[in-house]
């Protein structure tokens, strides 16, 4: 990829301009990086306000229409929906790994199997959480597994 920069006259609007022949994957992660300009989401845990920066996140879980962000050594309520969180984090390397959860890529540490050919991400933190079977193969294509 090549990256060309232009110096612009002062007062005139930054442009990005982007020249491709195809919207590769790697192309698109970096759009949307640039469109997300550093996400800070609030979140609320015992009557305090947040702000957390999506990659101190390890998982997004959605429970009885309530959305919570599992942190290292904390969980923290959210007053987003998972579908609005799942857009804003992309860029993140955040994925659904079932209809009500959101991992973070990044802080996967390892993947086991378990019974019936499952598959759950062992955390950093050490947590484990389940994939499901209808996200796993979107999952092993993505990681090359």
């Amino acid at each position: 990829m090549k990256i060309t920069f232009e110096k612009i006259a002062d007062g005139e609007e930054d442009e990005i301009i982007v020249r491709s022949s195809s919207k590769n994957p790697e192309l698109m992660r970096v759009l949307a990086l640039l469109e997300s300009q550093d996400v800070i989401l609030t979140a609320y845990s015992n009557g305090g306000i947040f702000r957390i920066r999506p990659e101190d996140v390890f998982y997004v879980e959605a429970i009885d229409r309530a959305v919570f962000l599992h942190c290292e050594s904390e969980v923290y309520e959210a007053k987003y929906k998972l579908h609005e969180l799942e857009k804003m984090l992309a860029a993140y390397d955040f994925f659904r790994i079932s209809k009500s959860m959101l991992v973070n890529l990044l802080q996967i540490k390892s993947f086991t199997f378990v019974a019936k050919g499952r598959l759950e991400a062992v955390m950093k933190s050490g947590e484990k959480v389940p994939i499901s079977r209808h996200y796993m193969a979107a999952l092993k294509n993505l990681l090359d597994l």
